[in-house]
């Protein structure tokens, strides 16, 4: 295909006839799925399943998260039709990738959504799939994950963020954002001396024993070197990598619920995304994208980037 065929091709996220290969269709018009993939329920044969989880419960100043699935989609059509930039391999074409849409929950009924998340999750493990999932506050990965260690046991968690979300609070039934961490790592979801978390620049004492990169090492070590120490913490198991946006800089993302000065840069994150080519990444997010706080839409752009990544990242490990 070549970009003349915009001329005839668009709404892909509805007429495209398989689930492989790039979307040559005007980047301003058409059904903005992600990076118009299909949008289905059948996960038949499917590598990947984008899912959207529109949940902001737990924000802890600026509301909007709920927005952020629709954001990062939009965002998305404005990349380029050809393959990721940077890989020697396209994972639009060698996987097959969906739009699965996103969870329903009865939002009046905050207590029965992490169950409702659970399901949904697992019934894209259940048919073979791995999901990417955008959000949403930084509260879904905690459903998420007990859905993927049912299936993989304790998983390695490569957290990028400003804020370690490893405060204590042994009530599991609470649904805060700024915790579900420490509850991972007490459930035994998550494997502390073999999980990462890379950006961090908010002070928390006690952070159960998880390997810390801070902001500050990434811009003196450099995303190289920053890389190799991670992939010698994680090694070959599985991981889970989530991605709140707020690791960037709020100069490159403004558009979170809790910024935090200081932080990475996006080509700091570009590189190193890259760069984990190679680790069992097993599922991951992107989350925190609010936005009403970035009328500018750059946030949005930086979460649709990486979730492109997680999904070149995803298809490297089983090369």
């Amino acid at each position: 295909m070549a970009l003349e065929d915009a001329k005839t091709k668009v709404d892909e996220a509805f007429t495209r006839s398989d689930l492989r290969g790039c979307s040559f269709e005007n980047t301003f018009g058409g059904a903005t799925s992600f990076l118009r993939r299909r949008y289905t329920k059948d996960l038949t044969g499917v590598d990947i399943a984008v899912t959207g989880v529109p949940f902001d419960q737990a924000v802890t100043n600026r509301p909007g998260t709920r927005l952020g699935p629709r954001a990062i989609r939009e965002a998305s059509a404005l990349q380029s039709p050809d393959a990721p930039y940077g890989w020697d391999f396209n994972v639009l074409e060698e996987c097959s990738i969906v739009d699965y849409g996103d969870v329903a929950f009865d939002y009046a009924k905050v207590s029965d959504f992490p169950d409702t998340l659970i399901a949904h999750i697992r019934g894209i493990l259940d048919a073979g799939a791995a999901s990417v999932t955008l959000g949403g506050d930084h509260y879904i990965t905690f459903p998420i994950l007990k859905a993927y260690a049912e299936k993989y046991g304790p998983l390695s968690l490569l957290q990028f963020d400003a804020h370690t979300d490893t405060w204590a609070d042994d009530d599991m039934e609470r649904i805060d954002h700024g915790t579900m961490f420490y509850k991972a790592v007490k459930l035994g979801l998550v494997d502390p001396a073999r999980s990462v978390q890379v950006g961090i620049r908010t002070t928390n004492e006690d952070t159960l024993g998880v390997n810390i990169i801070d902001a500050r090492e990434v811009h003196e070590r450099g995303p190289v070197k920053t890389v190799n120490k991670i992939k010698e913490i994680l090694g070959d198991s599985a991981t889970y990598l989530t991605f709140d946006i707020d690791a960037l800089d709020p100069a490159f993302a403004p558009g979170t619920g809790t910024p935090v000065w200081g932080g990475l840069t996006s080509g700091q994150v570009a590189m190193m995304l890259r760069d984990l080519a190679g680790i069992n990444m097993v599922g991951g997010d992107i989350v925190e994208v609010s936005p009403p706080f970035d009328t500018t839409g750059a946030t949005a752009i930086a979460g649709a980037h990486v979730a492109t990544e997680l999904l070149s990242l995803w298809a490297a490990g089983r090369r």
